[in-house]
């Protein structure tokens, strides 16, 4: 996370969390950055306008005033509750980090009224797994969204362990398993890894170069893909 993001989620954070306190520790450790970062950080946004108020003491921390920050995103209660499923069901996902902060960020700028209704209704529903799953890695997402390289340690439904480089091209999910679909250079081919299968994830800085994607030729158990982008 670069600063400008983990200024805005500070922000948002403490506007969530309101009127509760965060300590500067609590808030380090949930943008793994150092407790001096933070305050420096927290600083900054006071020295900019933000009302961010500090309690001193060992239960001391920082809390803001709730109405100083976005205005509420206008969504009902049933838009932001299937929100809330929708980013709720990639708890298990290589987008879980991403989801959690989108999720947070939701609940901050909607009315009053509607999270407290969103919340509600949300605690009955649930998801059904089988929970034996290992979520795939996160790291992965991020060398999809910047056209980077990656090298994996994956280990195959036989067992084998093999590492290669691969160039991520894209993700398909199939109900707890997420594919991730990518150009091995060890097999020359477009394959699909299971993200509880890849054992490790090196980034590099070297560029993916342009692919065009047949799913035909992936080794996914059959089913039809659909879009996650709605008409």
């Amino acid at each position: 996370m670069n600063r400008t993001d983990r200024l805005y989620a500070l922000v948002e954070e403490l506007r969530a969390a309101a009127p509760a306190l965060r300590s500067a520790r609590t808030l380090a450790a949930r943008y793994g950055v150092s407790v001096r970062t933070i305050e420096r950080d927290l600083r900054s946004l006071q020295e900019a306008g933000v009302p961010i108020w500090a309690e001193p003491g060992r239960t001391g921390g920082y809390t803001l005033d709730a109405r100083a920050t976005l205005p509420p995103l206008g969504l009902t209660a049933e838009e932001a509750l299937a929100v809330a499923v929708g980013l709720g069901a990639l708890a298990t996902s290589p987008f879980r980090d991403a989801a959690r902060g989108a999720a947070q960020k939701v609940r901050a700028v909607l009315a009053e009224d509607d999270a407290r209704r969103s919340a509600s209704l949300a605690r009955r529903v649930h998801l059904l797994e089988t929970g034996d799953r290992v979520p795939g890695p996160t790291a992965l997402l991020p060398a999809l969204a910047g056209g980077r390289v990656v090298r994996l340690r994956y280990r195959d439904a036989q067992g084998n362990e093999t590492e290669r480089a691969v160039e991520p091209l894209g993700y398909v999910g199939r109900g707890e398993d997420w594919y991730l679909v990518a150009w091995c250079r060890l097999r020359d081919g477009v394959r699909a890894f299971r993200g509880d299968r890849v054992l490790g994830v090196e980034p590099t800085d070297e560029r993916v170069p342009r692919r065009a994607v047949r799913f035909d030729e992936l080794d996914i158990p059959h089913g039809v893909l659909r879009s996650v982008l709605a008409d």
